[in-house]
């Protein structure tokens, strides 16, 4: 047995001996959006320094905790806050948490974060679905030797967005008349925000947005077999013609306001799937 596999079940095991609850839906909540929390029926609280070989969050407004209970019903589990590349560690502590996601049985994985708006159509505050990604962080989850109980050597990307999970999350937000948006993700490293020329190479590439998460974690867990959705908060716009000074709690303030409608669309959405 390799060593990442002995990880992830010792990780997977401790966690089974804290819940009883059976995940089915894995949820990863990001910068200013762990508010989702208190819409699920907790049944057990586990601390990421408890468990063996997780990382520890390090970002401010990352609560660094695993949440296990109903969601609309369903079994979830939540990530109370994620880790990122930025924080010095690699690609393969970045996206482990997925990895103990599928050991304890999920299925689908819902992810969000706060991102940087480059399309003219949308605007501060806005919800995107991602329908697709683009990875420029220089870097890949999947570099090195392939263990072939987690996944196939050369995964394919097709409908890494799951297309279903798509279309439930845009007939749900007509319903509940949240204003919903669609487009490509980018990701690069950070932990800078992007300059003006970076903002205009990311719109020249087509992606709609930019950020420094969530590509890792998706790449991982189409590797493992999981269906994706996620979602993204526009927190500012990169407009090189018209940039200005952005801080970090301008991100979570603005990613807070748009909290309400994310919740409720992530709530409904989970009541429908089957």
């Amino acid at each position: 047995m390799s060593d990442m596999i002995k990880m992830i079940s010792q990780a997977a095991d401790h966690i089974k001996g804290k819940t009883k609850v059976s995940p089915r839906i894995g949820i990863i909540l990001g910068t200013g959006l762990g508010g989702l929390v208190k819409e699920i029926d907790i049944q057990d609280t586990i601390p990421y320094q408890e468990i063996p070989h997780f990382p520890v969050s390090t970002v401010e407004s990352h609560a660094g905790k695993l949440i296990f209970g109903l969601l609309s019903g369903k079994p979830v589990m939540a990530m109370q806050g994620r880790f990122h590349y930025y924080e010095g560690y690699d690609m393969q502590q970045v996206t482990f948490p997925v990895r103990v996601m599928k050991a304890l049985g999920v299925e689908i994985m819902v992810v969000s974060n706060a991102c940087g708006g480059v399309n003219p159509a949308h605007q501060s505050g806005d919800i995107m679905l991602i329908s697709d990604h683009i990875n420029l962080m220089g870097d890949h989850p999947l570099i090195g030797k392939n263990h072939n109980e987690l996944g196939p050597r050369f995964p394919d990307m097709y409908n890494l967005y799951d297309m279903d999970l798509q279309k439930l999350a845009e007939q749900t937000a007509l319903e509940e008349k949240i204003k919903l948006q669609k487009g490509v993700y980018l990701a690069l490293t950070g932990p800078t925000l992007e300059t003006g020329a970076e903002y205009r190479m990311v719109r020249l590439l087509g992606a709609d947005v930019v950020g420094m998460s969530t590509v890792p974690e998706v790449i991982v867990a189409r590797h493992s077999g999981l269906k994706v959705m996620g979602f993204s908060i526009i927190t500012d716009m990169g407009f090189p013609e018209a940039m200005r000074s952005v801080s970090l709690e301008e991100v979570i303030a603005v990613a807070g306001q748009a909290e309400k409608k994310f919740v409720q669309l992530v709530k409904s959405v989970v009541a429908k799937i089957n």
